[in-house]
This record gives C-alpha cells, structure tokens and sequence, in this order.
C-alpha cells in the first residue's frame, strides 16, 4: 500500500499553518496597545483616567496626594516637585507644580511617565492636565515649572476595595523617549 497525500489536504493544512502565524503575529503586534487600552480602561496597574471636566460633588473625606518624581539615570536633568504632598476632599480639583531643570550645556528631548499607587485608585484618579507622554525640549541651563491638574473622583468613597485609603502616590519618570519609557514601563509591569 502506498501513502500518497492528498494534495487538497495538503494545501488545506499549509493554509491553515499560515493562518495560525499571521494570526498568532497580528496578536503579538496587537497586545501592547490592547493592554494599555485594557489599562487605561481600568485603572489597572496605577494607570490614572483623564477627565474633561471636574466633578459636581466634592465629599468631606480627604486624601493625602504625594508627589514623587524619578529621572532615568542616564538623563542629565534634575525633576522635583514643588511641593512634596497636597491634601485635597474627594472631587475637589488640585494643582501642582513639578520642576525640571537641564544643568547642562546642550538642550535634552525628555518625556515622562507616571502612576499612581496603590494601584487600585489608578481607576479615580483623574487628571485635566498634564505634561506627561509629550516629548519636551528643555533647553541648555534652563529651569522650568510643569503643572499638573487634577482630582480623586469622589467615587472612590463608595469603593469597599479603597476604604482604609487615606494617601494616593503620583510617580513621574522621566525618559529620553517614549520608547525608553515604554520599555521600562512594560519590563515594571
């Protein structure tokens, strides 16, 4: 008896082969921002939401906000915030400052990132304005202040998994690209 394959089986299972790669490769290319979506969606991992507007209920519980900020070691620039905490009620809108400041001699292209922890108020924690994810030019010696708005929505109060919080940590890194922040961020996550 001999084994002869069917030549329309044959293609069938090379078509089906094919299918798989192209697929299992567009779902590798497609996972990154699937997952940010998924994240920015959700707040998960400490990824804040972004509002168009203040809310219209401001509660009397208070949060403690503290601000901490990060350069990457290999950027010769110098990030602090202006004021290290801000105490603001439920809804209430706040504005804080950040400084960036380049010592140097040249001008550096710089993007930062941020978070927020515990993870699980990423989902109320929303911001008006921000500087993060835009590239900036910060000329030679040049020293300047980036504002941030922003509010814990009041929904958090209504959260069980957030009643014992009392302190939210906004972190911002700075990069010398979005790229460099994409993969420090994914390698964190």
């Amino acid at each position: 008896m001999s084994a002869r394959a069917d030549p329309r089986r044959m293609a069938f299972t090379a078509f089906l082969c094919v299918a798989i790669v192209a697929g299992m490769t567009g779902l590798a290319f497609a996972a990154p921002p699937l997952y940010r979506a998924f994240c920015k969606l959700t707040g998960f991992g400490g990824t804040t939401q972004v509002a168009t507007a203040a809310p219209s209920r401001v509660l009397e519980r208070t949060i403690e906000v503290r601000f901490d900020t990060n350069v990457d070691s290999r950027l010769p620039i110098r990030f602090e915030p202006v004021a290290r905490t801000m105490t603001l009620r439920l809804g209430e809108t706040g504005l804080a400052y950040f400084r960036v400041a380049n010592p140097t001699d040249k001008p550096v292209t710089a993007v930062a990132v941020f978070n927020v922890a515990p993870y699980k108020t990423g989902a109320f924690f929303q911001k008006l304005s921000c500087f993060c994810f835009n590239d900036m030019v910060i000329p030679a010696g040049a020293e300047v202040e980036l504002p941030v708005v922003f509010f814990v929505d009041p929904a958090l109060a209504d959260d069980p998994d957030t009643e014992e919080v009392t302190q939210i940590t906004l972190a911002y890194t700075y990069y010398r690209s979005l790229e460099e922040a994409g993969d420090a961020l994914a390698a964190a996550q």
